[in-house]
């Protein structure tokens, strides 16, 4: 894989579900691309960066400092995307992640995003859609597990 995003990969993340492949070769041109190692760090939790991370191949685990260790709380597979509070709200990074197994990861800064404005403001809307979806479909995804929790814990509707 080359120092430039494939278009195609971004098209078909949740990123880039609503573009047309002319907006995706758009936004793929102000993306970088970092290859990581198994093991390797990509973000820290607590850093300032505010890059948005696509995920375009490989695996990487979501990590959350619990009484000091790194915990996992979640795998990220090919097309999923993370950063996006940091990248919306440019607030410190909430959690860790490392790479499980090479991987690719498609970056996105905030300044050269915001770029996009003045020439293709449909591909910002459609971006900043899909981010709505993303923290939406996260938020939906944990209130689902804490459920769950709930239930086990207080042996309600289900088998336990």
């Amino acid at each position: 894989m080359s120092d430039q995003p494939e278009y195609n990969k971004v098209r078909t993340s949740a990123l880039g579900a609503e573009l047309h492949e002319d907006e995706a070769k758009v936004l793929a041109e102000t993306m970088g691309v970092r290859h990581l190692r198994d093991g390797e760090l990509l973000t820290a939790e607590g850093g300032a960066a505010q890059t948005l991370f696509v995920l375009a191949e490989g695996k990487l685990s979501v990590l959350s400092n619990i009484d000091g260790v790194d915990q996992p709380v979640y795998t990220m597979t090919e097309g999923e995307c993370a950063g996006t509070r940091a990248f919306v709200d440019r607030a410190p990074r909430k959690a860790t992640l490392r790479a499980l197994g090479p991987a690719t990861v498609f970056t996105l800064e905030p300044d050269a995003f915001e770029s996009l404005l003045e020439k293709h403001p449909r591909i910002v809307y459609k971006v900043m859609r899909a981010l709505f979806r993303i923290t939406h479909s996260n938020l939906m995804r944990m209130n689902q597990e804490t459920q769950q929790l709930s239930n086990y814990i207080n042996k309600t509707h289900g088998r336990y």
